[in-house]
């Protein structure tokens, strides 16, 4: 069976809408894929100061938004697909949204209304991908690992290094995944006070001296002696840790330096976890693979790699563009999941009471 699907992506770091075509092929419960297309869209200035400030709505306006933004979702694809010539092409296509509200077991919220996107482009349209793993009890995240299952059987290590980095061990018989700490949104926000987007390379880290104090506090955030599962909301990063940072009055140079030794000590802290729980045997030089925007971070992952090297895995960043795009590429998958009534979750990832088949499916046409 041959599929063609469309996969969307918007991170907490709001760098983008990432837009992903591929081609599945399935025979039996075998996956393979090949991207076809793919792009980010970087965000005007004025869907980004709406979808940063969407927790700060009422109501009216926030359903608004939701609307909106699904629109202009749809038309994106629409742009997408005609740039890159693929109309009658596209089985479905597939949204996450992006992350407002992430309270879990209570509720999750990812606003870009699938009805919204079905309307602007005549095709199906699976949304809410994460809801029906909350309301059975789980965390709703990470969301990818049944794509890493089925895409990457023969990988047992995956790290994303997003605007949240998370963590995927695959065992023999279980597999877990949570997320390990805020990533690019934090550092991307250290870095903006410098007007720059992003630290290229990780050179202004790099330059900087670690605060040995701080990071210390750092790292005895109550949230990294919670066992898995867990996830992270994404204010965990802005109301919590950014402050910690920003008061501390430190150069750009320091604050990214330090935050940069937290991210690769919290990813080794989780990876003894994992070990030490005996869910993934310890690892006999076996790699990691690193996707996310992340991984373009020279020294981030030079850092990584010097913590994990005691642990015996070896830092492999993704071949672009797996590399920029394995998420959108899995909500792909999870869509095209979802239209043939299989699981897109595993409960021992998110600590529901069951696997579910998640997603609310909008036909785009009679």
């Amino acid at each position: 069976m041959v599929y063609r699907a469309i996969g969307l992506m918007s991170g907490s770091s709001l760098d983008g809408l990432d837009i992903v075509c591929a081609e599945f092929h399935v025979s039996g419960r075998a996956w393979s894929y090949q991207i076809e297309a793919a792009a980010c869209l970087p965000y005007p200035e004025e869907w980004s100061v709406r979808l940063r400030s969407s927790i700060h709505l009422s109501a009216l306006d926030y359903q608004i938004l939701h609307s909106d933004y699904g629109h202009y979702l749809g038309q994106q694809v629409n742009t997408f697909i005609a740039d890159h010539g693929l109309q009658y092409k596209i089985s479905l296509v597939a949204s996450h949204g992006h992350t407002t509200f992430h309270l879990p077991p209570r509720m999750t919220g990812q606003i870009g209304c699938g009805a919204a996107i079905a309307a602007e482009t005549g095709l199906p349209v699976v949304s809410d991908l994460r809801v029906i793993d909350v309301a059975l009890g789980g965390q709703g995240a990470p969301i990818v690992p049944m794509g890493e299952r089925l895409l990457f059987p023969n990988i047992r290590w995956f790290l994303n290094l997003g605007g949240i980095a998370n963590l995927t061990a695959v065992g023999d018989t279980i597999q877990c995944a949570f997320d390990v700490c805020p990533a690019n949104r934090v550092l991307n926000m250290l870095v903006a006070r410098e007007g720059l987007a992003y630290d290229e390379d990780g050179q202004l880290a790099a330059t900087g001296q670690v605060d040995v104090d701080l990071l210390s506090r750092l790292n005895a955030l109550p949230y990294y002696g919670q066992p898995y599962p867990k996830s992270l909301a994404n204010d965990f990063g802005t109301d919590i840790v950014y402050p910690m940072l920003a008061t501390a009055q430190h150069s750009t140079r320091d604050a990214c330096r330090t935050y940069v030794e937290h991210i690769a000590a919290q990813i080794a802290v989780s990876v003894r976890q994992v070990i030490a729980d005996g869910t993934v045997p310890p690892p006999l030089q076996e790699d990691i693979l690193l996707t996310g925007g992340g991984a373009l971070n020279r020294f981030l992952v030079s850092r990584i790699e010097d913590f994990l090297v005691p642990l015996s895995l070896s830092v492999k960043v993704a071949e672009p563009p797996l590399a920029n795009y394995k998420e959108a590429l899995i909500m792909a998958l999870l869509g095209i999941l979802r239209w043939r009534e299989e699981s897109t979750t595993l409960s021992s990832v998110t600590g529901a009471s069951r696997p579910s088949i998640g997603g609310a499916l909008w036909m785009g046409h009679a």
